[in-house]
C-alpha cells in the first residue's frame, strides 16, 4: 500500500526540494504563478498526519503514515502546463490512494488525456534482484505465497520507461527513497510531477479540466472549497487513513482507539451528514466524496477482518449504504469499482501477509452497493 501523505512541512519548503530533484526550479519571484498554484492547491497539501515525534510514536507501536516527496503541480505557467497525452499514471488497483486518483480521472473522462500503468497488486518478493516490497509491473502473473498463481488483465508493463519496478522510475528522476504510487510522470521531461494522491486529484479536477469529456462536474467548487477542506481532513484522520492506523499499529492502545474513532465517524456520516444531503457536502458529487470512496469499497470486503474493524458491516448504515450506490451509479465508475477491481484489492490485502490466502467472499460484492437497500440488511 501506498505509505504516503501529504507533508507536514512548509508548501513552500517542499516545492523547492522536490524541484531541486526533478531540476525543474520555478521562479517564486512570478506573482501570477504563486497565485494560480495557491488557487489550485488549496489545503490538499497540507498534511492531516502529525509527523511530531514520528520515529518515537512508530517505536511504540502507532502507525504514522510517512511522506509524500515529489510535490509539483501541472499549472498554466508552470513547468508543468496542462496538456493531453503528457503526464501518465504509475497506479496499484488495490491502493485506495491510487482509487482516488482512478477515480477523479475517470468521473471527470480525463481517460484519453492521462495514460495509465497498472502494477501488480503484491509487491517484490526478497529473491527478487530489487529486494522485498516494491511495486512491480508483471501483467504476466506468479505465484503467490499460498502457492496458486494469480493474474489480472488490467496489469501493464512499463509502457513509458520500460522499468521492472516504480523505485527504478523514481530513481531515474533523482528521487533515491521514494517508491510509492500513485505516481505522477511527465513524459516529455522525464521527471516526477508528483506522488501525493491528494494534490493529483485536485489537479484533474482543476488544471486537467480543459481536456475533460465532463466539464459538468466540479470536484472542488469555489463556494464549497472551505466546507470540502474541512471534510477532506476529517474524513483523512478519521477514516482513510484512520483505517490503517487500526490496522497497521503494533499496538492494543493505539488500535482501539484508532477503531473507536473510525467507527463513531462512521456513525457521525450516516446519521449527521449523509442523512441530510445526497453527497458529503451538497447533492453534487465533490473531491470529498472521491477521498471518502475508496475506504468505504473495501471496508466490508478486506477492512472488517485484515483491519481488525469488525463493530459493524457497512450495510448497518442505511444513509451511508444509499450514498454508495449513488457513488456507483456515477458515470464512468464502473472500470474502478466493479468485481474485478475488488479482486485486485483483495490480492494485495491478504496475498502478501500471512500465508497469503486470498478469501473467496464475501459474495455480491461490490455488486450490492449499486442497491440502494442492502439485500442483506437486518435491524441494527
Amino acid at each position: 500500500f501506498a505509505l504516503h501523505s501529504t507533508t507536514s512541512l512548509s508548501i513552500r519548503s517542499v516545492v523547492r526540494r522536490t524541484e531541486h530533484a526533478n531540476n525543474h526550479i520555478m521562479s517564486n519571484s512570478n506573482n501570477a504563478n504563486n497565485d494560480l498554484v495557491a488557487q489550485v492547491k488549496g489545503d490538499a497539501g497540507v498534511t492531516t498526519d502529525d509527523q511530531t515525534n514520528a520515529a518515537e510514536r512508530r517505536a511504540k507501536g502507532e502507525f504514522v503514515r510517512g511522506v509524500s516527496a515529489a510535490r509539483n503541480w501541472i499549472g498554466e505557467d508552470d513547468a508543468y502546463p496542462p496538456a493531453k497525452d503528457r503526464y501518465h499514471l504509475y497506479v496499484g488497483y488495490n491502493c485506495p490512494w491510487c482509487h482516488r486518483v482512478l477515480i477523479g480521472r475517470a468521473i471527470l473522462g480525463l481517460e484519453d488525456v492521462i495514460t495509465v500503468d497498472v502494477c501488480f497488486p503484491n509487491r517484490s518478493s526478497a529473491d527478487e534482484p530489487r529486494g522485498a516490497n516494491l511495486w512491480k509491473f508483471c501483467p504476466e502473473g506468479q505465484i503467490g505465497s499460498n502457492g496458486s498463481f494469480a493474474t489480472f488483465p488490467e496489469c501493464t508493463l512499463d509502457t513509458v520507461n520500460g522499468k521492472s519496478y516504480v523505485k527504478e522510475i523514481y530513481e531515474m528522476a533523482g528521487f533515491d527513497d521514494e517508491k510509492s504510487v500513485p505516481l505522477l510522470f511527465d513524459k516529455e521531461t522525464k521527471t516526477v510531477v508528483s506522488n501525493e494522491s491528494s494534490e493529483i486529484l485536485r489537479m484533474m479536477g482543476k488544471a486537467m479540466m480543459p481536456f475533460a469529456q465532463h466539464k459538468d462536474i466540479d470536484l472542488y467548487p469555489q463556494h464549497l472549497a472551505a466546507d470540502i477542506d474541512r471534510m477532506n481532513d476529517w474524513i483523512y484522520k478519521d477514516i482513510a487513513n484512520g483505517s490503517y492506523k487500526a490496522g497497521f499499529s503494533s499496538s492494543q492502545e493505539s488500535y482501539e482507539g484508532a477503531y473507536q474513532t473510525f467507527f463513531s465517524t462512521l456513525q457521525k456520516l450516516d446519521q449527521e451528514v449523509l442523512s441530510n444531503s445526497h453527497f458529503l457536502v451538497g447533492d453534487s458529487v465533490t473531491e470529498a466524496d472521491i477521498r471518502l470512496f475508496p475506504a468505504l469499497f473495501r471496508f466490508d470486503p478486506i477492512y472488517y477482518s485484515r483491519f481488525k474493524l469488525n463493530q459493524s458491516f457497512l450495510w448497518e448504515y442505511p444513509n451511508i449504504w444509499k450514498w454508495m450506490s449513488r457513488m456507483m451509479a456515477l458515470k464512468g465508475m464502473d472500470p474502478v469499482s466493479n468485481a474485478s477491481y475488488l479482486q485486485h484489492c483483495k490480492q494485495g490485502y491478504f496475498g502478501r501477509t500471512g500465508s497469503g490466502t486470498v478469501p473467496v467472499g464475501p459474495l455480491g460484492y461490490p455488486e450490492c452497493y449499486k442497491d440502494p437497500q442492502p439485500p442483506f440488511q437486518k435491524k441494527r
